[in-house]
């Protein structure tokens, strides 16, 4: 009995030991495999799933770096590596920017082809009965653009787009002035041109000219210029670094050395330069041909200017001899202000011994000619923010006005308050901030010039004084003409 219990407890022990283990079993590592590969699992498993996954794999890759980074790593890279000079990257570049502004400039149209356009403009156009003015409707213009391709070719389609036609102003039959058509085509090709021009000089085709590259710029357009064909060639290089300083003047606000192409292209220097091909039969005064900055009268007029000024010869100017600049009219504290903010240490570092090149003269000349100009107002600015706080206070503007006021009485003029002179002031700018003045507000007040002559100059006080005088003054010569 015990013997026949003991072989039934065996056979069951040997049939356990028989049986394999369940993660040996085919169907169970079928079923794994199943799973593990994702094919059996929901679309929320499956994204849970390659979350994961995509989390350890950054982990495990930013553990790597931090293992590699033995410093702290940089923060800046440069754009472009610059190739060597000579070399065969270098030549290729060359090569490649010639090749493109040379297709470009293929494009454009010529002196010849834009005579052909106007003529076919002025042939196929129908005048107007009331004001005698050529004009177009969209069916000339379509005609038009036809006849000038079969003359001029295909590079001129692109002028008689539509949304062109539609940049124009139409009369009550819907028809456009062919002339002011034609001043756009002929301002576009000017344009192109100038910029082409001008990428051929940017050496390392940043999009930025360099003093220099603006000075080479000026010094090819001089033998297109009419009214400087005359320069004599002794005055050409001082006359290009004069040309060049006003476009850096307006085009650089942050004084960084380069100029952006595209800001140069759209400026009004460039335009006030481009005035200087038209050839003027009449006769024309001094202070007119002064106006413009880039006629030679001008830049011999800032030559003459400096070396009057410079009174020792040594090519830099002193405090007491720019005191002398507008025969004597600017005042002591603005002067000194000016060599403060706009004037660089010398390699002494010894304050009272530095001066003035001719860099800085001729940013204090524009600064001065051209005040109502935001460049020039911000120049002119930071010589009255006497404490360099961004704004002005009424104990600011009495401190200024003191020095107009004590060269006012000087010149024989009656007295005056210096308290009702500061209210004008405020009156004329009205500030944001009712305390103080900032140059914003004398931007937005549109007389900020005009605040700036009368806290710096005795002539521009008495200017604002003599306003409604001057006024009349130029009104009756017109009056009588």
């Amino acid at each position: 009995m015990y013997s026949g219990s003991s072989d039934g407890e065996s056979h069951e022990a040997a049939t356990q030991r028989k049986i394999p283990p369940v993660s040996s079993m085919l169907w169970v590592r079928n079923l794994r495999r199943y799973i593990g590969s994702g094919a059996g699992l929901g679309s929320e498993a499956l994204m849970e799933l390659e979350t994961k996954r995509i989390l350890l794999d950054i982990f495990k890759e930013k553990q790597q770096k931090s293992a590699e980074a033995g410093s702290i790593p940089s923060f800046y890279k440069k754009a472009c590596i610059k190739p060597e000079e000579g070399s065969i990257s270098h030549r290729v570049q060359r090569l490649a920017k010639y090749r493109f502004l040379k297709k470009q400039s293929d494009l454009l149209l010529n002196a010849d082809d834009l005579d052909a356009m106007w003529v076919c403009l002025r042939e196929n156009c129908v005048i107007d009965d009331a004001t005698g003015a050529e004009k177009m409707n969209y069916e000339d213009f379509c005609h038009i653009a036809s006849v000038c391709t079969e003359q001029i070719g295909p590079k001129c389609r692109r002028f008689f787009s539509p949304s062109n036609f539609m940049k124009f102003e139409k009369d009550e039959s819907g028809r456009i002035a062919i002339l002011p058509f034609y001043l756009y085509v002929m301002r576009t090709v000017s344009l192109t041109q100038a910029r082409i021009d001008m990428s051929e000089l940017d050496e390392d085709s940043d999009g930025f000219l360099q003093p220099h590259e603006m000075e080479a710029y000026i010094r090819g357009l001089i033998p297109n210029l009419a009214q400087l064909r005359d320069m004599p060639a002794a005055f050409v290089q001082m006359y290009c670094r004069i040309a060049a300083h006003k476009f850096f003047f307006f085009c650089d606000p942050h004084r960084r050395g380069k100029a952006c192409i595209k800001k140069v292209l759209l400026s009004n220097c460039l335009q006030e330069l481009m005035e200087l091909h038209q050839e003027s039969e009449e006769e024309v005064t001094d202070t007119e041909q002064a106006e413009n900055w880039f006629s030679l009268t001008s830049a011999q007029r800032i030559c003459d200017m400096f070396l009057a000024l410079d009174k020792d010869m040594n090519g830099t100017l002193s405090k007491q001899e720019l005191k002398e600049y507008a025969d004597g009219t600017l005042t002591e504290i603005f002067i000194e202000r000016v060599f403060d903010e706009h004037v660089r240490r010398g390699k002494t570092g010894a304050g009272n011994n530095r001066e003035m090149d001719f860099e800085s003269f001729l940013d204090f000349v524009l600064a001065l000619e051209n005040k109502d100009t935001p460049e020039g107002l911000t120049y002119l600015f930071r010589c009255l923010d006497l404490n360099g706080r961004g704004f002005l206070t009424t104990a600011d503007i009495h401190s200024l006005f003191r020095d107009v006021h004590h060269k006012w009485i000087e010149g024989g003029n009656y007295e005056l308050c210096i308290e009702d002179v500061r209210d004008e002031i405020w009156d004329m700018v009205k500030p944001v901030d009712p305390l103080k003045i900032s140059l914003a507000d004398l931007l937005a007040c549109k007389q900020g010039g005009t605040v700036a002559s009368m806290l710096i100059d005795v002539r521009g006080f008495w200017a604002h004084d003599n306003r409604e005088n001057l006024l009349q003054e130029e009104e009756e010569p017109e009056e009588e003409s």
